[in-house]
Formats: structure tokens, C-alpha cells, sequence
């Protein structure tokens, strides 16, 4: 078999193809890049990997006329740059010792030995600069029948890297197949080592689980990670029941996808995530008291007040009113027609903060119908 992708084509992966191979070494894409070309998704980067050690990508790459950098070049791996473009290029390697969390290595030119690393079958497919795909493992039909399974022995797969549970979950959900339900063995053996996932940073966590609620429907998998105990180890109080309610309005009312969304749904202490500002923020607004739409879009924005009427109607088992998202979106359009100075220098102090209070929330309940003058003078 072999790859069609117009990637392969491109003047910047020919380079990087070509340079690397010029002195006799092989070259393979590798993981993502292939098993999402063969399965008609989007590809985003492209990963390769090679029997050359990390010197001499270098050398090559240098030989070319094109940039390196030794991004983690311990465990093999230098970034080629082609054209302005990165590609993540590892040498073969083989695990030596791993501790839950990290790997030791040492480098091969055995490509099976490389497929036996990694830690899904469909995530073990390889294709050579000229498209043909080699599949050690057996990993494409896995990848077509949307069968996520782990090479080899899944607890051994796990207690190499624990964050291997979350990504169970998280390729269930964007690659499983429904119909076929997630894998018997796996489940189990992330049920047997959930606890290995307290030693792993807060960082990996987070970007792991919103990853896994930007699926299209990751309520099944979040479903199988509450009935394992995993859940609990990541969010303890999360309710996925809401979830699956949420992702079926947001589907009907045309609302994308959104991982922080999902998360204010799920509930639950998120003491073990390590949010940005910006996302703490916004969960934060959407975990306040919900208010009439048209107020919430006042305060807190139309994307905000948006996801806070969505969370709410799942939590209800109710459709989103459509009306209530018109709302929220003329709340966000408008502007306090008085300010502070408009009550100045009659009042100051608490008073003045007092009677400011009172005018907004005079405007609102009037539906932002009364104006400056009203406001300034009692209404």
C-alpha cells in the first residue's frame, strides 16, 4: 500500500526527504501523520523517523543547507527545518528502562524494535519517503476498524508512561469506533494502574484531558474513565452524566466543540489541572450563578453567556432556547449609558459606588431601555 497525501509532495518535505537519505540512510514518516493520511483526516505535523543518529541528521541536514535544532537529542530527536517548517525527525530507538514517566533509550536501525515502543497499534504505522506504508504490528487494520489497542501487553505498555492511560481515553475518543466499545483489555489494565497517574505533572494532565474534550463526542470515553476510576484520580467529583447531555444540545444548537465548556460541565475539583489565566478565568464565569441571557451577555460576554445557557440546558435536559442565545448576544452589545462621573460630585465614597449599582441594575431590568438622564435622575 501506498500514501497519496499531498504532503508527500511538498517542496519542503521533498527537501528534508532528500537530504536525510542522500548518504544511504532510510527514512519513514511516521505515527499521526500517516495513520490520520490513511484514515482522510486533517494531518498537522509530520514526524519522521530514521536509522541516522542524531549527529549525523545534523551533519546532513547541515550538508543540505538546512537549519537543525537539537530539541531532545538524548532520546533522538532534532527538528529539521525546510522552508520555514518544522519536522520533527527521531532517530530508532528502543526503551532501555522506564520509570512511569520517562524513558532511557538506546538507538537501533530495527524498525520493529521501534513499533514495539510505542503506545498504540494504529499509532505503529510507518510510510518511506515514497509513500510505501510498512505496518510491523498490524496497526492499520486496528486504525480502520477503530480499534484502539495497545502494542503489546497493556499493563507493560502503561507502567512505561502513565500519562498512556489518559491517552487511552483520549484516542477513544477521537478514533474509536462506537460500535465496537473500547477495548476490554485496556480499560482494565488503566483501571488496575489509575494511581500511576498521581505522579505525573499537572501540565501533561491538562493538556491530555483537553485534548480528549475536544472530540466530537467524547462523553462515552469520559463515561469509561468515571466507571474505571480514572476519572476520579484527574477531576474527583466530575459528573460525565451532564456531558453526554451537553454534547447532544451542542449538536443540535450548532455550537463547536469547546474543551473548557465540557470541563465546566463535568464539574468536579480541578485542583490536579494546571489551567492558563485566561482558562481559569473563563471557568471561573462559567461556574458563576447562572442570570436572565440578556444579563449574562452584559456581564460576562456572548461566548461566555453562550456556553453557561448551554451548560445549564443539559443540566435541565432541555434543548437551548434559541432565544435565550439571541439574548445573550444583544446583552453583549450594550453599554452602561452612565458612569461614575455622572453622579459626581454629589456623591462619593460608598455612595457614589452604591448608586452606580443602582442605576445598572435599574437598566437591566428596564432591558437597557432607560437612558442617561433617566438613570441619573431616579428614572
Amino acid at each position: 500500500m501506498k500514501l497519496d497525501a499531498p504532503w508527500l509532495f511538498d517542496p519542503a518535505t521533498r527537501a528534508v526527504c532528500d537530504a536525510l537519505t542522500a548518504e544511504g540512510h532510510r527514512l519513514w514518516f511516521v505515527g499521526g501523520c500517516v495513520r490520520n493520511a490513511l484514515l482522510g483526516r486533517e494531518v498537522s505535523d509530520l514526524d519522521l523517523t530514521t536509522d541516522a543518529a542524531p549527529e549525523r541528521i545534523i551533519a546532513l541536514a547541515r550538508t543540505a543547507g538546512l537549519k537543525s535544532v537539537p530539541t531532545g537529542i538524548d532520546h533522538g530527536t532534532v527538528t529539521v527545518i525546510a522552508e520555514g517548517r518544522p519536522f520533527e525527525v527521531t532517530t530508532l530507538r528502543r526503551d532501555v528502562d522506564t520509570d512511569g514517566r520517562h524513558a532511557t533509550v538506546a538507538f537501533t536501525d530495527d524498525l520493529a524494535q521501534d513499533a514495539a515502543r510505542r503506545d498504540f497499534t494504529m499509532n505503529a504505522l510507518y510510510a518511506a519517503p515514497d509513500g510505501t506504508v510498512e505496518d510491523p504490528l498490524g496497526g492499520l487494520p486496528d486504525a480502520k476498524a477503530g480499534h484502539v489497542r495497545f502494542v503489546g501487553d497493556p499493563e507493560r505498555r502503561i507502567t512505561e508512561d502513565y500519562l498512556r492511560i489518559l491517552r487511552f481515553f483520549r484516542f477513544t475518543a477521537w478514533y474509536g469506533a462506537p460500535a465496537l466499545g473500547i477495548d476490554r483489555d485496556g480499560l482494565a489494565a488503566c483501571a488496575a494502574w489509575a494511581d500511576g497517574l498521581d505522579g505525573l505533572s499537572a501540565e501533561r494532565v491538562t493538556a491530555e484531558m483537553l485534548k480528549l474534550l475536544a472530540a466530537p463526542d467524547p462523553a462515552p470515553a469520559l463515561a469509561a474513565m468515571g466507571t474505571s476510576g480514572v476519572l476520579m484520580r484527574v477531576l474527583t467529583g466530575a459528573a460525565p452524566d451532564v456531558l453526554t447531555v451537553l454534547v447532544h444540545l451542542e449538536q443540535e444548537a450548532g455550537l463547536a466543540p469547546k474543551p473548557l465548556r465540557r470541563l465546566a460541565a463535568l464539574g468536579g475539583d480541578t485542583d490536579r489541572l494546571r489551567l492558563s489565566k485566561a482558562q481559569a478565568k473563563r471557568l471561573e464565569a462559567l461556574s458563576t450563578d447562572p442570570a436572565p441571557a440578556a444579563e449574562m451577555g452584559y456581564r460576562l460576554g456572548a461566548e461566555v453567556a453562550i456556553d453557561k445557557l448551554a451548560i445549564l440546558a443539559a443540566s435541565l435536559g432541555q434543548p437551548v432556547d434559541p432565544e435565550d442565545i439571541a439574548q445573550a448576544r444583544m446583552g453583549a452589545t450594550q453599554t452602561l449609558p452612565v458612569t461614575a462621573a455622572d453622579f459626581m460630585p454629589t456623591l462619593k465614597g460608598p455612595a457614589l459606588g452604591q448608586a452606580l449599582r443602582a442605576a445598572e441594575a435599574a437598566w437591566i431590568a428596564s432591558g437597557f431601555s432607560l437612558d442617561r438622564e433617566a438613570l441619573i435622575h431616579g428614572g
